[in-house]
């Protein structure tokens, strides 16, 4: 014959049992009945030496408590008396218990968001940007060239836009090319000399979208020191003639 298994019910601690009596019961946290619940507390713990499981110190103190709960409401009231629930203290450590584990419940919750994403670590670029420091005078020409610029209320004049309106633009692929063939020849690039080569508004613009196009798809580098900005190919990008 097969035997028989019994599961006895696990609690946390006697509130956990004493909230679990309560919602078994369908009773009223502010108005418990002692007597019922203490019967059944007690219950629950000759079930737990039945099966040979070791009561801890803290339900038995919580039953002692329960009948001297019970003790006090067996008394006499007399109606010129005032006189304490002795119920007050225990419901307010109830109340006080449930909130915590409500709480513990939603951060298990919040703790399980984001488990099962992965996100992709940052890149290490093969050269690190270096840091330059500038003097307060160059600091203060910057701030009066901002300046300068923001007291221009009147329209550009039509002479700026020469060079690129009217002219037809220079594709972008043709400066690629240009650029291409020149990293087939040097592994660093002056931007600045570039430009300089340049003979119109419409070429560089043209430029520089090229640079940003090679530098998007991690074909090259744009690196600042002291005498400007200048172009070099990125380590895994090889170009040969």
């Amino acid at each position: 014959m097969k035997a028989v298994t019994f599961h006895l019910p696990v609690f946390d601690g006697p509130l956990d049992l004493l909230l679990h009596l309560i919602a078994k019961n369908k009773v009223n946290i502010y108005d418990i009945p002692i007597a019922g619940i203490l019967e059944q507390y007690l219950e629950y713990i000759d079930q737990m030496r039945e099966f040979d499981m070791e009561v801890a110190a803290e339900f038995v103190a919580m039953a002692a408590q329960l009948m001297v709960i019970k003790s006090k409401m067996l008394l006499p009231v007399y109606e010129d008396e005032e006189q304490d629930d002795p119920r007050a203290e225990l419901v307010e450590a109830l109340l006080e218990y449930q909130r915590f584990k409500e709480m513990g419940g939603y951060l298990g919750t919040r703790a399980e968001l984001g488990r099962d994403l992965f996100v992709k670590q940052p890149e290490v670029l093969s050269k690190q940007k270096q840091e330059y420091s500038y003097t307060a005078d160059v600091l203060i020409v910057a701030l009066r060239r901002v300046l300068e610029r923001s007291e221009r209320r009147l329209p550009p004049p039509v002479s700026a836009f020469s060079g690129i309106v009217g002219k037809d633009p220079v594709p972008v692929g043709q400066k690629i090319e240009m650029l291409v063939r020149m990293f087939t020849r040097q592994r660093v690039i002056s931007l600045d000399a570039v430009i300089m080569d340049c003979e119109s508004r419409s070429e560089v613009v043209a430029l520089f979208l090229a640079v940003l196009e090679l530098s998007k798809v991690h074909k090259i580098m744009i690196d600042e020191d002291e005498a400007g900005f200048s172009l070099s190919l990125a380590e895994e990008s090889q170009w040969s003639s």
